[in-house]
């Protein structure tokens, strides 16, 4: 992989990762409601994701996703689920005041697993690097450097866009919070959760 290619490769997954769908309004709702370690968590389990369709895609078991369809379809229906669920926490909440609650391990957790369900609930996400990396550089000819260099532009990237969606999320999240409209901001944020999941479940149809 040349540094034209790797920088080629970057530009496109900013552009990517920064267009909005699932993944982004997992993150911004749970940064709303957790803080910024949960948008850190959730973009760890989204690109967690992203790894592992990648290591499919470059070991050249494209044919693992579909083998393993039923089990993608089921992770897709309990991780859209598990987002409503969450969503529909919020949007009952009665608390008017937006405060952060102390965050633990099993939360931060749940983030991580929010994140990664949302990215293996799409299967086609492996065709896609297929199609995708043969555009920078030819799969049947990468080494173990380029492997190194694609996981990281990978991370860079992907994580460094959520976590600027996160950013934000918490930035607004203080503002508001200032001017007691928690309760709203419980609204928006359950409001993405629960449409994260209907997507989730809508595309699989």
């Amino acid at each position: 992989m040349t540094l034209l290619s790797a920088l080629a490769l970057f530009s496109a997954m900013v552009v990517l990762a920064a267009i909005p769908g699932p993944g982004i309004f997992a993150v911004m709702a749970r940064s709303a409601s957790g803080g910024m370690p949960h948008g850190m968590a959730t973009s760890a389990g989204i690109v967690l994701g992203d790894y592992i369709f990648i290591a499919l895609c470059l070991s050249g078991l494209a044919y693992v996703a579909d083998m393993m369809g039923s089990v993608f379809t089921t992770i897709q229906y309990l991780g859209a689920a598990y987002l409503i669920w969450l969503g529909v926490s919020l949007l009952r909440a009665r608390s008017t005041k937006a405060r952060v609650a102390p965050t633990s391990t099993n939360s931060l957790a749940s983030s991580v697993l929010i994140g990664l369900t949302i990215t293996l609930g799409n299967p086609k996400a492996i065709l896609f690097y297929l199609s995708f990396f043969p555009a920078f550089l030819p799969l049947a000819e990468i080494t173990l450097t380029d492997m190194v260099i694609i996981f990281a532009i990978t991370t860079v990237s992907v994580v460094g866009v959520m976590l600027i969606y996160a950013w934000i999320t918490v930035h607004a999240h203080s503002r508001v919070q200032q001017r007691g409209a928690g309760k709203a901001l419980n609204k928006v944020g359950g409001v993405l959760l629960v449409g994260s999941g209907l997507w989730m479940v809508l595309r699989s149809l």
